[in-house]
């Protein structure tokens, strides 16, 4: 038997509860996966509390890496000993074990680390379909990036930068400004103290972003229209302060003409092909020193509770892992 972390009901970290699973025997085109190590995103969080509701009882998590140990019929791209890393759906990767499809699966290339892949493929995939499609960044644009000291936003941030833009981020504090500075980002800007848009208008001597990537919502919603130039785009990808407001498109009009995207990584990377491309850019920009994995945080998988406490309460920055 192997353990896993589930929810009965939905609720605050509370609800997550520590239990046996019968990790079950791969079918067709299915391996099982011993993990070695878990990533935890926000998305973690909306399921956790019902913003994106589960059929109950539900398992958590969408990335983790680890061995392949058994594969069942017709499988041919892994086989058992492989180490592979995958993000996205069904939920689950919170278990010691786990199936999945093959066709989620990506072999990990000599010398990565499963704790490093585990702590980039599902930010990082985020942030390829964000800046790659979602909006193609260019060199000489200038993009707004907010939670920036975040999972997605440091990748963003250093993303955004080799593509040969001007980024600006938002973050809480000096220190997050700190690394947010090391990380591809131009202009932090310390939103406890500041106001985002009327120093995005003083760092663009008034021509404002082409771009803001979004994952905050509700209360960076404002900020985020008034920081864009005519015809920029708000990406908005996430609400970790709530849902935003009702938007009456008049305003886009009377802003400049602006564009809003709500996008999703299912949307982006359901495909294999596209998802399998995506995931061989990613790795290879890690894997050149292009994209840097800052996971400065760890729990067993056990205290998977304690990790979305120090999520949800802003203590963290980077990646944060459950160990199994």
């Amino acid at each position: 038997m192997a353990r896993a972390i589930r929810i009965e009901r939905v609720g605050g970290p509370e609800v997550l509860t520590w239990e046996e699973i019968d990790a079950g025997e791969p079918g067709p085109g299915q391996a099982r996966i011993r993990h070695a190590a878990i990533g935890i995103n926000f998305i973690d969080i909306y399921h956790r509390t019902g913003v994106y509701p589960l059929p109950l009882p539900a398992a958590l998590g969408l990335e983790a890496a680890g061995t392949v140990i058994a594969v069942g019929p017709g499988v041919t791209r892994v086989r058992p000993g492989d180490r592979v890393a995958y993000a996205g759906g069904p939920p689950g990767a919170y278990a010691e074990e786990r199936v999945m499809g093959e066709d989620r699966l990506i072999v990990l290339p000599p010398g990565l680390d499963p704790e490093h892949a585990a702590s980039v493929m599902f930010s990082g995939l985020t942030a390829h379909f964000l800046l790659r499609q979602v909006y193609s960044v260019r060199p000489g644009e200038v993009v707004l990036i907010h939670a920036a000291a975040g999972k997605v936003g440091l990748l963003l941030c250093q993303w955004a930068k080799h593509l040969g833009a001007t980024v600006i981020g938002t973050v809480g504090n000096d220190a997050k400004a700190e690394l947010v500075k090391q990380n591809g980002c131009d202009f932090p800007i310390i939103y406890t103290r500041e106001k985002v848009s009327e120093s995005v208008m003083r760092i663009t001597d008034g021509t404002k972003v082409n771009v803001v990537y979004d994952s905050v919502g509700r209360d960076t919603f404002a900020d985020s229209l008034d920081s864009l130039r005519p015809k920029g785009m708000l990406v908005s990808f996430g609400v970790a302060s709530g849902e935003t407001p009702p938007l009456d498109l008049r305003l886009l009009l009377s802003k400049g003409s602006l564009f809003v995207t709500r996008p999703s990584f299912g949307h982006y990377m359901g495909k294999p092909e596209s998802y399998r491309a995506s995931a061989d850019e990613l790795l290879a920009l890690v894997q050149a020193g292009t994209l840097k994995i800052i996971t400065n945080h760890q729990f067993s998988l056990r205290e998977a509770s304690a990790a979305h406490r120090a999520i949800e309460g802003r203590q963290t920055t980077g990646a944060c892992l459950l160990i199994p």
